[in-house]
């Protein structure tokens, strides 16, 4: 199977390009560049990968790294390339949109998998991009290009065209302004239909993202609510495109996010 190339775009974590005068850069911007310099496709770096992907000299990087080992950030292994630290995942599971939310929607991913035994993915929004956080799967699902910690353009995924709808029109119109990346002939790439399958998904409750990443997946989705009905994040079940039933999809989805949202607080009505 032929999977699309990952977004073009770069995603808020990756590292951005070097600042004509790197010394001129606060304290805290050269820390966090270090950090960024690591991604899913870069999770082992030397020392002087470190410093060119964060635009820093080496004696800069060099001083920057051994704080964060010595903290517990960055990890060194025996050959002497750098990983991420427990310490930062310690850190980040304090977020609630982190480990909290996964914790309170694992068991009803956990039932609309046994339900399916398709991928079944929970997602947030951060920014213009969605962020995935728990993603489950069989051997028999079909192929996606998820895992925990991915980033996609909203527009793109069934939870992304949840996020997006329930964003609010400043963040759709700002969307809908900037360029839309295709990946297939099925992605939405015109911002007047964009806008008229967001008004759709907010009117069903549910999205449907049809062979809009690869050519042979479909996706359903709905929006998880936190206590003040805010919605927060969403839930999705990725099937075969060709022999998808999406009118009993949705009643699937729809229930496995109003679980989560009750486990998070909230009170419908």
């Amino acid at each position: 199977m032929t999977h699309p190339a990952p977004p073009t775009t770069r995603p808020p974590s990756a590292p951005a390009p070097p600042a004509p005068n790197s010394s001129a850069r606060s304290a805290p911007d050269r820390l966090l560049a270090v950090l960024a310099a690591f991604d899913h496709a870069h999770p082992a770096l030397s020392l002087t990968d470190i410093s060119r992907r964060a635009g820093l000299s080496l004696t800069t990087a060099h001083r920057l790294v051994a704080a964060l080992t010595e903290w517990g950030a960055l990890e060194r292994d025996p050959v002497g390339a750098y990983h991420v630290g427990l310490r930062l995942w310690e850190v980040a599971a304090l977020a609630p949109r982190g480990l909290a939310l996964r914790q309170a929607a694992l068991p009803y991913l956990e039932d609309l998998y046994e339900a399916t035994h398709e991928n079944v993915q929970l997602a947030v929004r951060d920014g213009a991009e969605v962020v995935y956080t728990e993603w489950l799967s069989g051997h028999s699902a079909v192929g996606v290009r998820i895992r925990v910690g991915a980033r996609w353009p909203l527009h793109v995924t069934g939870v992304g065209l949840v996020l997006l709808a329930h964003g609010g029109p400043e963040l759709q119109e700002a969307y809908c302004a900037a360029p839309l990346s295709a990946y297939t002939d099925h992605t939405i790439a015109d911002p007047a239909r964009l806008r008229r399958v967001l008004a759709e998904v907010r009117r069903t409750g549910t999205a449907v993202s049809d062979r809009q990443v690869t050519d042979d997946a479909l996706s359903v989705a709905a929006p998880v609510r936190g206590p003040d009905g805010t919605v927060v994040a969403a839930v999705s079940v990725v099937v075969p495109a060709a022999d998808a039933q999406v009118p009993a999809l949705r009643p699937a989805v729809r229930l496995a996010a109003r679980g989560i949202s009750r486990a998070l607080g909230w009170q419908p009505g």
